[in-house]
């Protein structure tokens, strides 16, 4: 019997630039031992996260909501928890949904809204990229 691959979903909105780099890093690390999901609140997120070779995407409100339940893991920068975040494309629905299920949560700290976490060091893109795929996802994942 085939063993089930872990799912991890990758969430992100606008450009898709940051998802694209944390979809870039994961294939890079894992290749095909884990599936990949790109899920955007636009189809130009979803296709740029679909470019950086993630296995399947899907795009808008009921994806995400459809999606999230069925992750083993979803990554995104920490405005995919809030509410009405990435300018209004974030909807309520999208943000329950990735915050109430089960799945393993791994958000980085950049976000456009007028929030700070306390305690966290600011650093660019890539090396937060690096520490999420290095030090998170590898210390819980074992394939």
């Amino acid at each position: 019997m085939a063993q089930k691959r872990v799912k991890i979903c990758v969430v992100d909105g606008q450009g898709g630039g940051i998802g694209s780099t944390i979809v870039k890093r994961l294939k890079e690390v894992f290749q095909e031992r884990v599936e990949i999901i790109a899920l955007g609140t636009n189809s130009n997120a979803t296709a740029a996260m679909m470019k950086a070779r993630a296995n399947r995407g899907a795009t808008g409100e009921n994806a995400i909501v459809w999606m999230a339940p069925q992750a083993d893991y979803i990554i995104g920068p920490m405005s995919i928890v809030m509410a009405n975040s990435m300018m209004g494309e974030l909807t309520p629905k999208m943000a329950e949904a990735i915050s109430s299920n089960h799945a393993y949560k791994i958000l980085l700290p950049l976000s456009q809204e007028r929030v700070s976490i306390v305690g966290v060091t600011h650093q660019p893109l890539p090396h937060l990229v690096e520490d999420l795929v290095s030090k998170e996802l590898k210390e819980v994942i074992d394939v």
